[in-house]
């Protein structure tokens, strides 16, 4: 049936970090900080912390969207967290984050500096700073935060659940693979029945649901995370898949996939982002080729 030893649970639950898998080296049951670090500061109002993993790309591309749109303010500088050596565990990081995960988002654009944490209220906090990709009439602004909302708290099953027990764990488990599993596809067809009658989530309009859900369920539905596109027959969600490369085709958004990425086509990773013309001079492969 499996071939995971067999466990009784304690009765009392103690920290064993050795079982912890392919994340055992971060993984802790404690929150604060691990190490004293100060986060550098660019030259924009906006400064954001993060790595390129679905919750990171959400705000990336929102905000090469708002820019895109003509919001100067929305002008960044986009730090790398290396969330594999820990990065997120520093002084200056928890201070933003106390939940230490990323993305993180500072605001100097105020008499007073405004942390953000989060990727949802991040989206959220954006879409009401610059007035866009949020609707004004309350009947399709209730449909967007609905599903922003779902993807919250939906895609820990995705990740944290089918994504950890399917390519993560030290071993596989059989019983959880195949619960998280069923969940997954469940989810997949939630969006599919929305997306046969909707262009986008909230209706006929591109939103912050969408730059939410997109970078999760876009990528699966793409078999670009944890390998799993075959083994969740992901091609027979046939309106996922409509608006999962329609999303895609946006130039916006193919320059947020792109921001403190560092694993791929070294021409596809731009570490740090300063300036808009980063995305033409200091991707990997030109650095590379520099040096």
């Amino acid at each position: 049936m499996t071939d995971a030893p067999a466990y009784e649970p304690p009765k009392v639950w103690t920290w064993n970090k050795e079982n912890g898998g392919q994340f055992a080296s971060i993984n802790r049951p404690i929150a604060g900080p691990t190490h004293d670090k100060e986060l550098p500061v660019g030259k924009h109002p906006l400064q954001l912390y993060s790595l390129a993993t679905p919750n990171g790309v959400k705000v990336t591309v929102m905000l090469e969207e708002l820019l895109a749109l003509g919001h100067k303010g929305a002008e960044y500088d986009a730090w790398l967290i290396r969330i594999g050596n820990g990065d997120q565990f520093g002084s200056g990081f928890v201070d933003i984050n106390p939940n230490s995960k990323i993305p993180a988002l500072m605001d100097r654009s105020g008499p007073e500096p405004i942390r953000v944490f989060e990727s949802g209220s991040i989206l959220f906090y954006l879409a009401e700073k610059f007035g866009a990709f949020l609707p004004k009439d309350i009947k399709t602004r209730t449909e967007a935060m609905s599903w922003l909302f779902w993807q919250m708290g939906s895609a820990p099953y995705l990740g944290g659940g089918f994504g950890h027990f399917y390519a993560y764990a030290p071993f596989k488990i059989e019983y959880a693979i195949d619960r998280f599993a069923m969940e997954t596809k469940r989810q997949l067809d939630v969006l599919d029945r929305r997306l046969a009658d909707n262009e986008y989530l909230a209706g006929n309009e591109y939103t912050i649901a969408d730059i939410a859900v997109w970078p999760w369920y876009g990528a699966l539905a793409k078999g670009l995370v944890y390998g799993a596109g075959e083994f969740l027959s992901v091609q027979d969600y046939k309106h996922v898949q409509r608006w999962t490369d329609q999303i895609a085709k946006r130039p916006a958004v193919k320059r947020g996939r792109m921001v403190n990425r560092v694993s791929g086509d070294p021409a596809s990773q731009l570490h740090e982002r300063h300036d808009a013309g980063d995305f033409e001079t200091k991707t990997q492969d030109k650095l590379e080729a520099a040096t």
